[in-house]
């Protein structure tokens, strides 16, 4: 049974730990110190000897906080310990962020976290003879860890070719995939000669972003969440091409059609809108939602493009 003593006891004992570690200031406090302890899952009673390493996502750290420790933290705050807390912890080298499935999409809701062995081993002398030594050890090679951490995970980013010249590497998931099939099939294919002018990207703010043509065009990037998830610019036409990537949400129905057109309403360009699919099971579920006066590309079929309405092949749709 736990008690009072042994919660105060293991949260302080958590938190040096993370200062031993070299943690920034910032994160070295009780939120950090409740997701190293969901990470190792050690309870009130355990001893840091008996250190696990399941798998953990921010949810369940919250709530093994509330079960444990009897800290509540309100659902709103899961971001927090995602941003402010595991970002580091990762980044250090202490913790490793979806071991067991690297290319899972970044906004997955499955994603997890887990302690990494070289952190593991070291925690585990935590109060021993051997702290101080495997501390060490840990810390004069965590640059070269934290450093195969990321290499490893740069191995499995999606990378689209935006040029000859230029390659860019984005977060791994359908999703993105799927971005890569629009630059790299649809692009040449129906909208030739267009220029690149931003690619969205689950997990950054954007993967592209070419701000001195979309200021020449007259529009900036400033709410990530509204815009496309592809822009596309064909000079020789004035078309501004706007592209949906759809793996599960979000094809250019009615309400995105419209907040599209606002969005980009200072831009002097015919605007053509495409709703991309990655085949043709998943466009079928959202056949009925697209809107009319657009385009559907659908990725295993990449010759051919759907048009809803039928007055005429890709292009822009004139108001009257």
């Amino acid at each position: 049974m736990r008690t009072d003593n042994q919660i105060e006891k293991r949260i302080i004992e958590a938190i040096d730990i993370l200062g031993q570690f070299g943690l920034p200031r910032a994160q070295i406090n009780e939120r950090t110190a409740y997701c190293l302890l969901a990470l190792l899952n050690i309870t009130p009673d355990k001893a840091w000897g008996e250190a696990g390493s399941p798998l953990v996502g921010i949810t369940p750290m919250m709530d093994f906080a509330r079960e444990y420790y009897g800290k509540d933290y309100a659902p709103n705050t899961r971001e927090t310990f995602r941003r402010l807390s595991m970002h580091q912890m990762v980044q250090a080298g202490i913790a490793l962020y979806n071991p067991d499935m690297p290319d899972r999409p970044t906004n997955s809701p499955k994603a997890v976290y887990q302690i990494s062995p070289a952190a593991l081993d070291v925690i585990k002398a935590y109060g021993s003879r051997d702290w101080t030594g495997k501390l060490a050890a840990f810390k004069s090679m965590a640059s070269t860890l934290t450093a195969q951490y990321a290499k490893e995970r740069l191995m499995d980013m999606v990378k689209v070719k935006i040029r000859k010249d230029l390659q860019v590497s984005l977060s791994p998931g359908k999703h993105n995939e799927l971005i890569r099939a629009i630059i790299e099939d649809m692009a040449p294919r129906f909208i030739p000669g267009s220029t690149l002018v931003y690619i969205g990207d689950t997990g950054e703010k954007w993967g592209f972003f070419d701000d001195a043509l979309s200021a020449r065009l007259g529009f900036s990037v400033e709410v990530h969440g509204k815009m496309p998830d592809v822009i596309l610019w064909q000079e020789e036409k004035n078309w501004l091409v706007l592209v949906e990537s759809v793996t599960s949400h979000g094809p250019v129905d009615s309400k995105r059609y419209i907040e599209l057109s606002e969005l980009f309403a200072s831009v002097h360009a015919d605007k053509v809108f495409i709703s991309a699919f990655p085949d043709k099971r998943t466009f079928a579920r959202f056949a009925p939602d697209v809107a009319w006066e657009t385009e559907v590309w659908v990725s295993d079929n990449p010759t051919h493009m759907v048009h809803f309405n039928g007055d005429k092949f890709i292009g822009p749709y004139k108001t009257v």
